[in-house]
């Protein structure tokens, strides 16, 4: 619910300074009570009742109002070709704000129906929803661009990013409907793949047969090593919700595609979904402008991507981030970044904004041209900076098999870190490897949440960066290989024994132990999924 405490920022702000005149009622649609064919074209407005006067749009903000407000040509959604066989309903979800309607076709794919407009009330008491905040909520609904989901997909083509491919259409009062017709029937839906199960057939998702969801994937990276995601696919994934401003980037809003891998491994590739709020605008009002300074994570889509807003702009994905790219180099950002850049030429720029209807172009077309070609030329510090943050302080994860994390002193400044794990016939496998440098990082938390494992201490690494083992669980060895001489250079090394039957083979002078009761999120593999709200 990623608007929620923006909503709830609005509330306490509207209880202070009170609320203008009440916003009106939305009009309904000039197609209701008419009869529609199943290859007819509407002319629609996605929600005209975010039309206000000028005098409200100052204090509340212009945002997409003219956007919402303009009528556009739709096709009318026809139950029965939309794809082979045809679909059937069978299920209503979606967020507190956005409506869902599941289609299935006869060969088991999936694929939804998601409400252009949006409703927040719902997450409010229902005799408060039709009052002076219900309505400043629903107003507020005017900060998201109607059609910005839209233009993404030729955008993400040409950055090599798995995308769905969301078609807008008019739901009329179809019986096909059933038991959903009251509460989908006279509205613009977009109409998009499910990413799950068998997306074979679908090259936005790679073809993969075998599409799961955050859980799953986080569930299988913690239980063996087996299992990893592609770290610099995901990367090109992040840095291009940066470029659009998509700042609600949590686990809940990816899906990922499977593929075999030698030695019986699973590789995943990270499937973007949900792109409501990229293209943000809110901080054109007195009141909004003074939450965008309040809550840094709300993020207008501007020309610039200011270096200082990178940590805002990137605070909902943040956890899955640090897991997920920790061993990949600055290098590898920077690569990355100019692949971006070179990729999203100013005529994939074009063709993608050109998909937008002539009377939404008209309103925004120019402006997002020329946003996203500024926007573009700052990847590369953009991304210079997103791993200068992600740097600072280092949280690396084990499993729930046995693993075997080694600490060595790599010269000044510097300190390699490499996990391993237990594969089949116990031969170990490389994890990961990574050097740091004190200059960028602080800290590195190494955590063997389940089974036994083992952690060596080789050398001395550099004091300068803080170094955690906390052992999780299950009886672990921590020792040190190559201790260095006494007279030598400090090192400042802390493990974490939670005193449950650990071996430690330490010169206690050097290295620092300290007895704790480990947080859930520290112990094994369940645990660590509350780090990602994915319990």
């Amino acid at each position: 619910m990623p608007l929620l405490s923006y909503y709830c920022s609005l509330l306490v702000l509207s209880g202070l300074i009170g609320t203008s005149t009440p916003a009106p009622a939305a009009p309904l649609p000039a197609t209701q009570g008419l009869t529609l064919g199943p290859d007819s074209v509407v002319r629609v407005a996605a929600g005209p009742q975010y039309k206000r006067g000028w005098l409200h749009s100052l204090f509340w903000g212009f945002h997409y109002r003219d956007e919402w407000a303009v009528p556009v040509a739709a096709p009318v959604f026809n139950m029965q070709t939309a794809v082979p066989g045809g679909l059937k309903p069978v299920q209503e979800g979606g967020s507190f704000q956005t409506k869902n309607l599941r289609l299935v076709a006869p060969n088991g794919q999936q694929f939804v129906l998601r409400s252009v407009d949006k409703d927040a009330t719902v997450a409010l008491p229902e005799n408060m929803r039709d009052g002076m905040i219900g309505r400043l909520m629903k107003d507020q609904t005017s900060v998201i661009h109607p059609y910005g989901a839209y233009i993404v997909p030729q955008l993400a083509e040409a950055a090599g990013v798995y995308h769905t491919n969301p078609r807008l259409v008019y739901v009329a009062d179809d019986p096909a409907l059933g038991e959903f017709r009251k509460a989908f029937a006279n509205a613009l839906y977009l109409f998009e793949e499910r990413p799950e199960g068998d997306q074979s057939s679908v090259r936005s998702f790679g073809s993969s047969a075998h599409v799961v969801s955050s859980r799953s994937v986080f569930g299988h990276l913690l239980l063996n090593a087996q299992h990893r995601v592609d770290a610099r696919q995901y990367l090109r994934s992040r840095l291009f919700d940066m470029w659009l401003g998509d700042w609600s980037r949590r686990e809940d809003q990816w899906r990922w595609a499977a593929f075999p891998a030698p030695d019986s491994a699973v590789l995943y590739r990270a499937i973007p979904r949900d792109r409501d709020h990229a293209f943000f605008k809110f901080d054109d009002g007195v009141w909004t402008r003074l939450i965008s300074f309040l809550k840094t994570n709300y993020q207008t889509f501007t020309r610039e991507i200011r270096l200082h807003d990178v940590e805002g702009l990137n605070r909902a994905a943040r956890p899955m981030d640090k897991s997920l790219l920790v061993y990949l180099t600055e290098e590898d950002f920077r690569q990355v970044a100019d692949s971006l850049r070179q990729r999203l030429t100013d005529p994939v720029i074009a063709r993608a904004v050109g998909v937008w209807p002539k009377e939404v172009y008209a309103l925004s077309g120019q402006e997002f041209e020329d946003k996203l070609r500024s926007r573009r030329e700052q990847l590369p510090r953009v991304a210079e900076e997103f791993y200068r943050q992600l740097a600072r302080d280092v949280e690396i994860p084990g499993t729930d098999q046995p693993d075997h994390f080694i600490v060595e002193a790599a010269g000044p400044w510097k300190v390699r870190v490499r996990v391993l794990s237990a594969g089949l016939g116990g031969h170990e496998r490389m994890v990961g490897e990574r050097v740091f440098d004190a200059r960028q990082t602080g800290t590195i938390n190494l955590y063997g949440l389940g089974s036994n494992d083992t952690f060596d201490i080789i050398g001395a690494p550099d004091r300068r960066i803080r170094i955690g083992i906390y052992d999780g669980q299950g009886q672990d060895l921590i020792q040190q290989l190559q201790s260095p001489d006494r007279r030598g250079p400090d090192m400042k090394v802390t493990v974490y024994d939670s005193g449950d039957g650990n071996t430690l083979k330490l010169d206690k002078d050097l290295v620092e132990v300290k007895a704790y009761i480990p947080k859930a999120t520290e112990y094994d593999g369940a645990g660590w999924l509350l780090r990602h709200r994915l319990y």
